[in-house]
């Protein structure tokens, strides 16, 4: 079974940087990782993942050019850095993973993280 954890979350001012980190237990390469993010009031939304074997990305148009995704097999851990940032990317970010999909961005997640709190203020 897939065990997935969160880190890096924080407060950080608007313009700052983070970097994410899912580190996972349980999968191979078949996997592929995906980055949601829900704030209060409004729906979970995937903004960045990360298909398994090939390893293409994808990126919601709200976060691409200021976030990055990439995985260090090595280590089975994915990372989220997160440049420029803004209040609008305060929310909650999960990692979540699912066996066997090349369209992380539209696939079902079988496996989540339990979420890390990001705050964008000044």
């Amino acid at each position: 079974q897939v065990q997935l954890v969160e880190s890096g979350g924080g407060l950080v001012q608007p313009g700052g940087s983070l970097r994410l980190s899912c580190a996972a237990s349980g999968f191979t390469l078949d996997y592929a990782i995906g980055w949601f993010r829900q704030a209060p009031g409004k729906e979970r939304e995937v903004m960045s993942c990360i298909n398994g074997r090939i390893g293409t990305t994808y990126y919601a148009d709200s976060v691409k050019g200021r976030f990055t995704i990439s995985r260090d097999n090595a280590k089975n851990t994915v990372y989220l850095q997160m440049n420029s940032l803004k209040p609008e990317d305060t929310a909650v970010y999960y990692c979540a993973a699912q066996r066997g999909s090349f369209y992380c961005e539209t696939t079902p997640y079988d496996y989540w993280g339990q979420g890390t709190q990001v705050t964008v203020s000044s």
